[in-house]
Parts: structure tokens; sequence; C-alpha cells
């Protein structure tokens, strides 16, 4: 198959920024709306291999999260708000309008799996289920920090220093910086990402101002984004809790894995029903087990 046969790319402007994604070329027809949301340091092209998989069981969105990709990646608010997950969240609940989407299951991978928990925390009306791959929930993970994290993560508390340091840092040898951490985090290096990939995402990690909208990102994680997930925690009966059925997929070489209990941490923020299993990779798990990860998708998006 071709690459990304059968989608199209569109840019899509909203809330003041433009937001690129593949789409099919397909109308949606009784094919229910899956959004898939990729994570640091990638593009939607994460999505690829698992999207061969399930284009004929979902319609299928693969945006370019703000700062990542062909999207548009404005400079940083002083206090990172055009960073925060709840933003990201609100670009997507947008996009997904403006293709005359309403309601939707959404799957997120690292970054964009923070970006998914927030959009059904704001949105629960528009998320009918929801997937999240390789992560604990953000507030769990900051309060947790100890030597073993910190050493395993350090990008979460370099990335969030004052600017322009960390971009400088990493523009000093950034393909270098990208090969690290695409193959790191349980992995072996970068064998299990196919050549096209690799080569968007060397392409799109040069673009001007991506490696400030990276750590722009993370800076939101460590500030504002925490305010939030406190506020939604002390809301009262249940309300900044997820309301949909959710499914937490991590990997048994990762981080993740061996630092915390992700199932119980989701439990901990559903009202509903929780339910995940470690799968055999690293951090990268839909590139790395692209037909594994898509036949849990189409079982738990099609339950």
């Amino acid at each position: 198959m071709a690459w990304f046969d059968g989608f199209e790319q569109r840019t899509f402007e909203v809330n003041g920024v433009r937001i690129h994604a593949r789409v099919p070329t397909h109308p949606q027809g009784t094919r229910s709306a899956l959004l898939l949301l990729h994570g640091f340091p990638q593009t939607h092209v994460l999505w690829h291999r698992v999207a061969r998989q399930l284009q004929h069981d979902f319609y299928l969105v693969m945006p370019d999260l703000r700062g990542y990709g062909d999207s548009s990646k404005p400079a940083g608010l002083a206090d990172h708000s055009n960073y925060s997950k709840r933003t990201l969240a609100a670009d997507m609940v947008a996009l997904m309008d403006a293709l005359g989407v309403a309601q939707f299951g959404v799957c997120g991978h690292d970054r964009g799996g923070r970006v998914a928990h927030r959009l059904a925390v704001d949105h629960r009306e528009r998320v009918s289920r929801l997937c999240v791959i390789d992560i604990a929930p953000t507030l769990d993970m900051y309060a947790a920090t100890d030597f073993a994290y910190a050493r395993a993560y350090y990008h979460w508390f370099h990335l969030i220093q004052p600017t322009p340091l960390p971009e400088t840092m990493i523009l000093g040898a950034p393909l270098p910086y990208l090969h690290t951490k695409l193959g790191g985090w349980g992995g072996s290096g970068t064998g299990f990402i196919e050549p096209e990939a690799l080569a968007e995402y060397e392409r799109c990690f040069l673009l001007p101002g991506t490696v400030h909208s990276m750590c722009e990102d993370y800076r939101a994680s460590a500030g504002i984004d925490l305010e939030h997930d406190r506020v939604s925690r002390a809301l009262p009966d249940g309300a900044g809790r997820i309301a949909c059925d959710t499914l937490v997929l991590w990997g048994e070489r990762g981080v993740v894995q061996q630092l915390f209990n992700p199932l119980a941490l989701w439990q901990a923020q559903c009202s509903a029903t929780v339910r995940g299993v470690a799968l055999p990779a690293g951090h990268f798990i839909p590139e790395e087990l692209p037909e594994l990860t898509a036949q849990h998708l189409r079982e738990f998006f099609h339950g």
C-alpha cells in the first residue's frame, strides 16, 4: 500500500492557528470517527501502520498537534497557556467541528494521550471512548518524582527550563538529539521506524519553531496543566473525572511499566470502566507493534 493511501492532507484554521491533518479521502458514511493523537517528538505519521489496519473500520482523523509537524508553532506566552493541554484539546474539538463530527473516540500516545485526557474531561459530551498509550496522569507522574524517574525522563526537567536555554542546546545537534529520543525509553535504536516516517520526523524537527514549541508543551505540563488537573480533581461529584470507558496500553520495557501502576492510576481518574494491558514493546508502541495496537483499538472502539 502506498504511503497513506486513502488519506488526504488538509489544513484547518482553528482557534487562531493552522492545524495540519490527514483525513480520509472518502466520506465518513457509517464509520465511527476515531481521532488519533501523536506525542513528542513525532507527528501524525506515527499512526501510518495502524491506519493501514483500521482505515476500513473507522473514519480516522490524524492531526499534527499545535507546535508539531506542519501545524502552527506560535511563540509561547508567559504562562505557556497557548500550549496547555486544555488549549490543544480545544484545537481538536474545533478540528472535529470543521469535519462535521459530533462524537468520536480518541486515542493518544505520549503527549497526545495528555491532550486526549484533557479532551475527555473538558468535552465529555464529545468523546465516546478514550485510549491512552504509555502514559500515567501528568499530575501523578510529577508528584512521584524521585532519582529513578528524573534519570529516566530527564527531558521532562530539561525542556521546562526558561527559554532559550534548552532550545539552544538541542539545536546545537538536533538530529542526534531526535534519534536518541526516538530510540530510547525501552527501545533499542530507530530500526522499528519506517524510513518515510523517520524522514518526516527529521524534516519537521528542523522546521523553525518546532523545538521551541516542544519545550512550551512541556513547560505548560509543569505549570498550567498541573493547575488544571488539580482543579478538575477537586470538583464535586466526579465532574472532573473521565466519564467514558477507557483503555490503557503501555510497554513492558518502558519507563511507565518500571516506575508506575498505570492501570490503577487511570482507574482513579475515571468514573467509567477502565481496562488495560502491558504490551511487549518499549515506548513507541504504535510503531513497534502496529498490528497488535490496531487489534486492541478495533476491539475497544467497536465495543
